[in-house]
């Protein structure tokens, strides 16, 4: 007996007929369906069901389904993106009138999520710290960096993505270094329908875009997500030894020189600068004074050898003094600074 199965058919109830199904029928949704709410919602169920088949036997095939629908999910919750899908699909659409984007805090008043008062007194804010309304009301704790993030991706016509509920394309990861990444606070995801998809906290200028371009071959197009989500992605497909990394040297002209870094790459690589600990994330920070815990264990050790095996038996008092209430509390302040010391 085959274990070949209809994951459309079996898994999401979708009859017999094209496949793979476009995107409406992937996601349940009536054709042409503009409402973005409802857009998120069916795709949101549709991932916690299929979630339940990623630790059985049809694990790849389950991962594989979840980013169809998030792919399907990012492009129709795009305005610019869905209406040449529409297009492509047959339907008519009218010319696009520009109604203007309505700013997030109207947005976030208009769902009851804040009030009115609130809504001014970030604005207030905004404009006396010069930081961003997305920033603003996170720090005012008038909502959360997901709502915040999900209401300034409407405030630009942009999809919003958990970062959670997808695996990018190691093939794609590949091709831009950690440097870029870790700079720009962006997660290369996949290329769908020959765009490149880039997970960022803010849309990529255009110097980024045309970098990206160069390096893959492909127009950029921006998801946004929780700066939270894009630092736990780094650090999760980033980490040292993940990624074989394709370097290019990539030229104005267009000219790109290739090469690839691993940790078997017999040209040593460029040290990137030591983060602050300001800058570190709570499991490199925790990581970070582990090591100098262990560390400052390991300079009473010597110490000790030394003192019982080298210094003289005349001199044992003044090896103790030397070796353990002095160089060990020198040691130890020195770790303290690098591992503890904000």
């Amino acid at each position: 007996m085959s274990d070949e199965i209809d994951v459309y058919k079996d898994w999401l109830g979708i009859p017999e007929g094209d496949r793979p199904p476009d995107h409406y029928q992937l996601l349940r949704l009536v054709q042409f369906e503009d409402e973005a709410e409802k857009i998120r919602n069916n795709y949101k169920k549709l991932n916690g069901h299929v979630r339940k088949y990623a630790a059985g036997k049809h694990s790849v095939r389950s991962q594989e389904l979840l980013n169809e629908l998030a792919k399907a999910m990012l492009c129709l919750t795009d305005d610019e993106r869905k209406r040449e899908y529409d297009i492509s699909l047959g339907r008519e659409v009218e010319a696009v009138e520009e109604t203007g984007r309505r700013p997030l805090e109207v947005i976030l008043t208009q769902k009851q999520l804040i009030s009115q008062s609130q809504a001014e007194e970030a604005r207030n804010h905004s404009q006396k710290t010069g930081l961003d309304m997305r920033d603003v009301v996170v720090q005012l704790k008038l909502v959360d960096q997901t709502i915040a993030t999900q209401a300034y991706a409407e405030e630009l016509g942009l999809p919003f993505i958990d970062l959670t509920d997808l695996i990018p394309d190691d093939n794609i990861l590949d091709q831009v270094p950690k440097k870029l990444v870790k700079q720009h606070s962006i997660l290369p995801l996949f290329v769908d329908d020959d765009v490149l998809l880039i997970a960022c906290t803010h849309p990529p200028d255009a110097d980024l875009e045309e970098e990206l371009r160069l390096r893959l071959n492909h127009p950029v197009r921006a998801v946004l997500a929780t700066p939270l989500n894009i630092n736990q992605g780094i650090a999760k497909y980033y980490a040292p030894g993940a990624r074989n990394e394709t370097v290019e040297a990539v030229t104005k002209s267009g000219k790109t020189t290739k090469g690839t870094s691993s940790s078997s790459s017999s040209a040593p690589a460029k040290k990137e600068p030591r983060k602050a600990l300001t800058q570190l994330t709570p499991e490199e920070l925790k990581q970070r004074q582990t090591m100098g815990i262990l560390a400052f264990c390991w300079t009473v050790i010597p110490s000790g050898l030394l003192d019982t095996y080298v210094v003289p038996p005349g001199f044992k008092l003044l090896g103790m003094f030397c070796l353990t209430l002095v160089v060990t509390p020198i040691a130890g302040y020195l770790l303290w600074v690098k591992c503890f010391k904000r």
